[in-house]
């Protein structure tokens, strides 16, 4: 076996996930919250990593305040930290919680890793190929010497030995990275897609996979609220601030979105942000967020289940509903 393979299964059991820290909050103050989703019966907590808290603090935080949950970054850009500190950071994370930690990996995209960076998004899928081939070789321990993705690395040794290595799972949305994280990684991470997307990108995985049982996490925006305006009006910023990036844009494209996005992206580019959020159709709306009752919405997270979802990692919108007591009705039955 190489060191870009692993042999991580995926874990047993129902899992129901959630998004953490919670906006709006601060970080010290949500020991209560996060201690809460334990006794809830929240399996997982998952993080994320654009413009708000980074993804590992959180995490290392929930490490200690509820011991039973599982840790997942959902995900960390392929570019933003050199490999020897990504190491680092991915073995400390393994060994503060050993056996609870999901390490998540991607592209990003050109606005996080160009605009807010200052690197050049260059090569994304070799990127996140060969950053998966360094982190399996710097946890056997040994020295390691190469070039990865846009970075040479000479004689690093990772200093951190986990008891446990973390399975990787691969942040991805079309075909080549789905078939990578199947292939090379121990699952995929996928967002911003309907229940019924789901059937065509979860097989890809499993499929190559080439017997292996690999794990599909899927971050599912959620809004648990009946006032259908509201909804409607903040899903549609939502929904433009994605869908207008490249690789996402591209995503859609690829799942026959392309009629219903095409008003949008025009009025985009033409500096219309109003009419491009007009011309997003509110059925969309319905597709890519969950939203209605507690009871609609875990219903509505079923069919992601259903349909290919191993592990679904609830991201709370916050459209003015109490928050708190949203991450109460959405506990798993």
């Amino acid at each position: 076996m190489s060191a870009a393979e692993s042999t991580h299964t995926p874990p047993t059991g129902p899992r129901w996930g959630m998004t953490i820290p919670f906006d709006r909050v601060p970080l010290h103050e949500q020991r209560d919250w996060i201690v809460e989703l334990a006794d809830l019966g929240y399996t997982d907590v998952w993080s994320s990593e654009a413009n708000g808290a980074d993804a590992f603090t959180p995490l290392a935080l929930a490490s200690a305040w509820a011991p039973s949950l599982r840790l997942g970054c959902a995900i960390v850009p392929a570019y933003t930290r050199g490999p020897a500190l990504l190491a680092q950071s991915v073995a400390t994370m393994a060994d503060a919680a050993p056996g609870r930690f999901a390490f998540g990996i991607g592209t990003s995209s050109n606005v996080i890793v160009e605009r807010w960076n200052g690197m050049e998004f260059d090569e994304p899928y070799r990127q996140v190929k060969d950053m998966i081939g360094f982190l399996r070789e710097a946890m056997t321990g040994e020295k390691v010497t190469g070039t990865y993705g846009c970075w040479d690395v000479q004689g690093f040794r990772l200093g951190v030995r986990p008891e446990q290595q973390p399975p990787i799972l691969v942040g991805a949305l079309r075909q080549g990275m789905l078939r990578l994280a199947g292939r090379v990684g121990d699952g995929a991470i996928i967002n911003w897609l309907s229940a019924d997307d789901v059937r065509t990108v979860a097989p890809i995985v499993q499929e190559a996979g080439a017997g292996t049982p690999k794990e599909v996490v899927a971050r599912i925006f959620v809004a648990p609220t009946t006032d259908r305006e509201t909804v409607l009006n903040f899903g549609k910023v939502a929904i433009a601030a994605y869908l207008t990036v490249p690789v996402y844009a591209a995503f859609h494209e690829w799942m026959g979105r392309g009629e219903q996005l095409e008003g949008m992206w025009r009025c985009w580019a033409d500096g219309d942000r109003k009419a491009a959020l007009e011309a997003i159709p509110d059925s969309l709306v319905d597709e890519l967020i969950v939203s209605g009752t507690p009871e609609e919405c875990r219903e509505h997270i079923g069919r992601y289940v259903a349909n290919g979802v191993t592990t679904p990692a609830i991201a709370l919108l916050p459209f003015g509903y109490d928050v708190r007591q949203a991450v109460r009705d959405l506990a798993p039955r």
